[in-house]
């Protein structure tokens, strides 16, 4: 195996973007951020399936009290999202500020996914960190798997901007990343790669 091939792009930070043809019913038009890209494999969250319940719910669950004043009222309406079909029994936050938590992936200098209770503590205690997205579950790679699955047209990949997981509502943000690539999602065709 050459140097080349064990050193591939990194598409951590960027979004997938499902291809129309997609047949997996996990990822059918989905939005994907990617938090980890490395030659063992991948790691992303869906961020634009919202589950049916909020993160007030989620709080009760995992008994945290969502502390009165104004973090409950930042907080208790957000939903929680459906992240990808693997330990869909864990909750994971992709958050920013990035901060110093017990289990924590850091993403870029302010971006970063956290699994502890820790920061579930504090947002209950002191509505931090600013911008959450909470997920049960997340989406998993096999090195190569992603790689092969770009090399299929299954995904389109952009880099990421942080105002569409953090303030663009979860029904904007498939069409909010196409617009980072000029392409309108209701125009693009069933196969793409053909000019």
């Amino acid at each position: 195996m050459s140097a080349a091939t064990n050193h591939a792009i990194s598409l951590a930070n960027h979004f997938l973007i499902a291809m129309p043809a997609m047949a997996d019913p996990y990822f059918a038009r989905t939005l994907t951020y990617l938090c980890e890209h490395t030659s063992e494999g991948a790691l992303g969250l869906i961020i634009n399936r919202p589950l049916d319940f909020n993160l007030a719910t989620l709080f009760e669950r995992v008994s945290l009290p969502l502390a009165a004043g104004a973090h409950q009222a930042k907080y208790n309406e957000l939903p929680v999202y459906f992240g990808g079909p693997v330990q869909t029994d864990r909750g994971f936050v992709l958050h920013r500020p990035a901060g110093q938590w017990q289990s924590t992936l850091v993403v870029t200098s302010e971006i970063a996914l956290t699994s502890s209770r820790d920061i579930l503590q504090a947002m209950c205690e002191q509505g931090e960190p600013s911008d959450v997205l909470v997920t049960l579950g997340y989406a998993g790679w096999a090195a190569g798997q992603l790689e092969w699955e770009l090399s299929q047209n299954a995904w389109l990949t952009v880099p990421a901007d942080p105002e569409i997981i953090f303030s663009v509502p979860p029904e904007e943000r498939l069409p909010a990343a196409m617009q980072l690539l000029g392409v309108d999602f209701a125009n693009l065709s069933e196969v793409a790669g053909h000019a």
